[in-house]
């Protein structure tokens, strides 16, 4: 079921994790007006349902995440999953008190029906004519699976950044389907901006010569350049000027200008090493899709640009976080949700944690934040009898 046993690793480690397909049959329509008629989602889950159902939380993950957050797949990972310092027996989101789930999103690229899977309707992979996504669509498809684990209620829906605004989104068009919403480093909608790193980074994936218009399938070729480029712009807007002048400063490799464009910095070197290291493992296809969903997101504008008007509508409590250093999504950003919720007459709870790395610090494990956490999925974890 791809749930995890502990194979010899740290006692606060789920230990290794089998992923697990779940193959959705009822339709799913889009907000593009388009339908899948089945698809299909890649899943890890972590603990034990209890006898009453009451103690699952959904993992939300964002741009570049996938199902994979706690554990290893294998006695030879050199790395946990993404999120492995906050999802374990005594960690944050406590496995001996949840069953936690955590998907690949439709769309993705690491086995649930997306860009780089097969089109049974052509036999090849569906490429660009897979449909452009929304954050709502993915929640409809996030209900379908719940459907199929037999999960009527979450205990709690949990996401940073694009998995935040999942989180908001399950909140508003599925308020009797969670109890809890935690909201990490996250915002009501992208600035301006935001949406302009996007662009920039999809033009540099559209522009690659091997993109071939989507099809670098059939080319047997991939856009490697573009979509590294687009990775490199992607990781300076995670980091903050501190962490990056605390790591780099103004270091070189060689003690001396060269006069050249070769790597002299060690910020390039690092920035091209995590550009290519993307390449090996993330689709274009699905990286543009990503962008735009993130893009569209804006709940409020279905209602009339008043965003408590739609919070109006949940009925769970929610905890929001931000980090001093994150300037990606500001804490004024989250202020802007919290604001929202209180003139909604929401349960909300805010936590402002100090921090230096920039938007990535919704991954670190530093001690502030998973107090903040520990303490309120405590209360989660009492109201469902976990």
């Amino acid at each position: 079921m791809g749930e995890a046993e502990n194979g010899g690793r740290d006692t606060d480690s789920v230990g290794l994790v089998t992923p697990r397909r779940i193959r959705i049959e009822r339709p799913l329509t889009l907000d593009c007006g388009r339908s899948l008629p089945q698809h299909e989602l890649i899943v890890e889950t972590y603990g034990t349902l209890n006898a009453a159902r009451s103690n699952a939380v959904l993992v939300c993950h964002a741009l570049s995440g996938d199902h994979h957050a706690a554990g290893y797949n294998s006695e030879h990972d050199r790395k946990p999953g993404w999120w492995d310092s906050c999802i374990g027996p005594g960690k944050p989101i406590d496995t001996r008190r949840f069953y936690v789930v955590s998907l690949n999103n439709l769309g993705g690229c690491k086995g649930s029906t997306g860009p780089n899977t097969v089109n049974p309707a052509t036999g090849k992979p569906y490429g660009p004519d897979f449909p452009l996504l929304t954050v709502r669509d993915w929640v409809r498809s996030q209900a379908m699976l719940a459907d199929a684990l037999g999960i009527d209620c979450w205990a709690a829906v949990i996401g940073g950044s694009l998995g935040g605004m999942q989180v908001m989104q399950w909140a508003i068009d599925l308020p009797e389907r969670l109890r809890h919403a935690l909201i990490i480093a996250s915002a009501p909608k992208l600035s301006a901006q935001n949406i302009a790193f996007n662009e920039i980074a999809r033009q540099a994936i559209l522009s690659d010569p091997n993109f071939h218009g989507g099809r670098f399938y059939d080319h047997d070729v991939l856009p490697k350049h573009g979509l590294k480029l687009a990775r490199m712009l992607g990781h300076i807007t995670y980091l903050s000027d501190e962490a990056m002048r605390a790591k780099f400063g103004r270091m070189q490799r060689v003690n001396q200008f060269s006069f050249n464009f070769d790597v002299e910095f060690e910020v390039e070197s690092y920035l091209r090493y995590q550009g290519q290291s993307f390449v090996d493992r993330f689709d274009a296809n699905t990286y543009l899709l990503m962008t735009k969903a993130l893009d569209y997101f804006d709940p409020a504008r279905e209602f009339g640009d008043k965003l408590s008007d739609a919070f109006a509508r949940a009925s769970a409590r929610f905890l929001v976080v931000a980090f001093t250093s994150d300037w990606r999504f500001s804490p004024q950003r989250s202020r802007e949700i919290v604001q929202a919720l209180i003139r909604a007459g929401r349960d909300v709870s805010y936590a402002l944690i100090e921090s230096n790395l920039g938007h990535d610090d919704f991954l670190m494990p530093i001690p502030q934040y998973h107090k903040v956490l520990r303490n309120y999925l405590d209360r989660v974890a009492r109201e469902a009898g976990a």
